[in-house]
């Protein structure tokens, strides 16, 4: 039995979205910026696509700006702050996405921009008094970037809580929303932010496509020069069939959406009482109610091994897909830095679980069952 247990880091393309990009690749080839028919025929899919999306998240379709996905939305963000909004500080947490965490040290170095980190807990929670009382310093204009949800542990991150925070002392306000875009419901009339990322592949799109929601108050300018596509934000020829993609996995994730929360969290509460019935020491690193956590994710944190690093692997010869990381570096093998930002035991062997819409319930039996034969056997 082969099973996927790995969709925080990407999800199958659904059916549905792969029959609305067919025909795009097969039958509209025209290039977007082009005058005639071909052309203005694929600009109208992209604007229409752009609109679909917008609604969806009740924004301005001139507030969405494509992208190759994610981590290019979070430089895309960083970057504007500081080149064209003036920022000089950034103030972010240790536990972020390297696409946040490795740009925010890059643009520290390279534009001498200073680089504060927040306080966060032992489930990766954001100390927002510490937050608050690095704020009230508003002699430099900052950019406040927090993940909604942390991609390793699914600890959630109070996003109106903090926005309100970041409006009292005047401070932009940018969160990687890649692992609940499709999963959660957005109102950007009534949710403060000025930026906002999305990744189709998240939610059984396509890869290589997301976009970047830049509130329509933020002047920016050009982040990528050339052809002047995307309002003259991103050069490039827009990827078509890709942006159709992520419209119509955006339709179909906020279709059922109660639905997919209820059956989702449902397998994630299953595999933890399962594993709590199984190992008398067992916890979970995060947050894991459904109020407080992405109902995607389960970081299981395993009864202490010397062989702590064999337990990924062994599921993988079993058809099981997870990650996981270490507190600790073993030879050339870099640690979770999120693991270490929440001082995890580096000894106890972890394994994240992702769950999907597809995901069964035999499933998750099959790999309990694994996990449980893999330390009756020793192997770990």
């Amino acid at each position: 039995m082969k099973v996927y247990l790995d969709n925080a880091a990407t999800t199958p393309v659904a059916p549905e979205v792969f029959e609305a990009m067919a025909p795009i690749l097969k039958n509209d080839f025209g290039n977007p910026s082009s005058a005639h028919l071909f052309g203005r025929s694929t600009k109208a899919i992209i604007e229409q696509s752009r609109r679909g999306i917008a609604k969806h998240i009740n924004c301005q379709p001139s507030e969405i700006v494509f992208t190759s996905g994610g981590t290019e939305a979070d430089n895309m963000a960083m970057f504007t702050s500081v080149t064209e909004l003036g920022v000089k500080r950034i103030v972010t947490s240790s536990i972020e996405h390297h696409a946040v965490g490795h740009t925010a040290c890059h643009i520290r170095d390279k534009y001498e921009v200073e680089l504060v980190y927040v306080d966060i807990d032992g489930a990766g929670n954001v100390d927002l008094d510490h937050l608050s009382n690095i704020l009230k310093d508003t002699s430099k204009k900052t950019l406040v970037t927090l993940m909604h949800a942390n991609n390793e542990l699914g600890t959630l991150m109070p996003i109106e809580e903090v926005s309100r925070i970041c409006r009292k002392y005047g401070a932009y306000f940018h969160s990687d929303t890649v692992q609940t875009m499709g999963h959660y419901t957005f109102n950007l009339q009534e949710l403060d932010i000025d930026f906002l990322t999305c990744a189709a592949h998240k939610f059984h799109g396509p890869k290589g496509i997301g976009f970047l929601y830049i509130n329509k108050s933020v002047h920016s300018k050009a982040f990528i020069h050339g052809g002047a596509q995307e309002r003259g934000l991103r050069g490039g020829t827009e990827n078509l069939h890709g942006i159709v993609g992520l419209a119509k996995a955006m339709d179909l994730a906020y279709s059922d959406l109660e639905a997919h929360q209820e059956h989702v969290f449902g397998l994630k509460k299953h595999m933890m009482d399962s594993f709590k019935e199984r190992f008398s020491d067992i916890s979970f690193h995060g947050e894991t109610s459904y109020e407080k956590s992405l109902y995607t994710v389960l970081n299981v944190c395993f009864p202490e091994t010397d062989k702590a690093a064999m337990l990924l692997f062994t599921l993988d010869l079993k058809g099981i897909a997870a990650s996981g990381g270490s507190a600790c570096s073993s030879g050339s093998a870099k640690g979770s830095h999120v693991l270490e930002g929440i001082n995890a035991n580096p000894n106890r062997p972890n394994a994240r679980f992702s769950f999907s819409r597809y995901t069964t319930l035999a499933e998750i039996d099959y790999a309990v069952s694994q996990v449980v034969e893999i330390f009756k056997n020793k192997i770990v």
